[in-house]
């Protein structure tokens, strides 16, 4: 082989092995910075009392990002215990409202249909194990996003059999008050209600009950009202028949 060959074969590796490296850092930055992105504990509460030592909370990006064409959104949902203790078994629920309906945590299982919160259109349930004092965990959501309607996400925290609610975050909406219909993606932000790209939209369509106050349904769990601080998991009662 001459060396002008040599030479040119040399040249192309070369160049393949660079792009290839460019490749990794850019996707391995691109990681890194959805890991780092503000994220916020708006509109969490805790709710049953957790044993000593433990504080369990969860965080949300304070900003997402829905693909215009597709409808999807990935949201990373973390809990963490900032207590001082061990927290033992809990497991984490993602559940989706209205526009925002969740199709996929990575590693969790879905919520059977005649399971899910009244009101409420998907949902997740992920065993997040103990948790050591100071150590947290995430998870990547996947979602859709009607941006024609609200969107909302509810993290409840509770002990494996579902008995207490040590914390709960939302349903806190995500929305746009400034919607991008030409842009290939619509930035959305934490606790903003969405106004939907439509003429006189101000007005936004509502599906299932009322956004303040979800009633009561049968069997499994259910988000009931408690004021204007949220609404929190509790057993569910039978809904009352109408008359």
């Amino acid at each position: 082989m001459s060396s002008r060959r040599v030479s040119a074969l040399t040249a192309v590796t070369g160049s393949l092995v660079t792009a290839s490296f460019s490749a990794v850092l850019i996707l391995s930055g691109t990681a890194v910075a959805n890991d780092q992105q503000p994220m916020s504990g708006q509109g969490g509460k805790a709710v049953d009392k957790a044993p000593a030592g433990v504080k369990v909370t969860t965080l949300l990006p304070k900003k997402i990002s829905v693909d215009n064409g597709s409808k999807n959104t990935v949201i990373n949902a973390t809990v963490r215990n900032e207590g001082t203790k061990d927290s033992g078994d809990l497991k984490l629920l993602v559940v989706g409202f209205d526009g925002l309906r969740i199709t996929n945590v990575a590693g969790c299982s879905a919520i059977a249909e005649k399971d899910l919160p009244a009101g409420s259109n998907s949902g997740f349930s992920c065993g997040t194990g103990p948790l050591a004092a100071g150590k947290s965990r995430s998870y990547v959501v996947e979602a859709s996003y009607d941006l024609g309607k609200e969107g909302r996400i509810c993290l409840p925290v509770q002990t494996t059999d579902g008995k207490k609610t040590y914390w709960q975050q939302g349903p806190v909406p995500f929305g746009t008050v400034n919607p991008s219909p030409d842009a290939p993606a619509t930035p959305l932000l934490l606790g903003t209600d969405n106004k939907p790209v439509a003429p006189g939209g101000d007005q936004l369509p509502k599906t299932g009950p009322g956004r303040d106050l979800l009633p009561l349904g049968a069997g499994g769990a259910a988000l009931v009202a408690a004021g204007a601080a949220g609404l929190w998991w509790s057993a569910r009662r039978p809904r009352p028949q109408r008359t």
